[in-house]
């Protein structure tokens, strides 16, 4: 049997590491809603340039699978309820059926891709790049199948948005694979 100074210590030890978990989680997502602030609309597509995907993948390789999962699915939580989180300061529910929608929707599952596959070895660079790519496809299958379900056309969807991306997301993978090496170790592992 354990002592009452154990128990004590016990679960005050499960409390703290909870509240660790909780503010990382609620942490991830307004830094995602900051970078959402820094976008550039574009000619032609009605898709804006964004950092919330360099956000989104630098969640998933800092949490981790399940916290960067859980900390994506807050924020779309908090911009469905009416906060300012989305691209420019947007927000509310009907922006879940615009052309950015499939964008959207898959920043969890994103986050949650990265998280996993860097989280099965050693955090290299190389192995944060993989995970951030991976992350990047799945971004784009969503984003683009949306745009395909509005626009009933694949060409249309590709132009809209993929093309114009590209340069940019190469630039966000890299930038998030050597940000990791710097920073990795303030994040406890799952």
């Amino acid at each position: 049997m354990s002592s009452p100074a154990t128990q004590v210590v016990s679960s005050r030890s499960r409390a703290l590491d909870l509240a660790t978990q909780g503010a990382l989680i609620i942490g991830a997502s307004l830094f995602v809603a900051l970078c959402a602030r820094i976008y550039v609309p574009l000619p032609g597509t009605p898709v804006p340039l964004t950092v919330q995907n360099l956000g989104v993948l630098l969640v998933g390789l800092a949490l981790g699978s399940r916290r960067g999962f859980l900390a994506m699915a807050l924020y779309l939580v908090e911009g469905a309820a009416g906060l300012p989180v989305f691209s420019g300061g947007a927000a509310g529910f009907g922006y879940f059926f615009g052309a950015t929608a499939g964008y959207l929707i898959a920043y969890p599952f994103v986050a949650g891709l990265t998280g996993y596959i860097f989280e099965r070895g050693k955090p290299t660079f190389s192995r944060a790049a993989i995970a951030a790519i991976a992350g990047e496809v799945l971004l784009f299958t969503f984003g683009v199948s949306w745009l395909y379900v509005l626009t009933h056309s694949f060409a249309r969807a590709i132009s809209f948005g993929l093309y114009w991306f590209v340069f940019a997301e190469v630039i966000k993978v890299m930038l998030a694979a050597g940000a990791v090496r710097s920073w990795r170790g303030f994040f406890p592992r799952n």
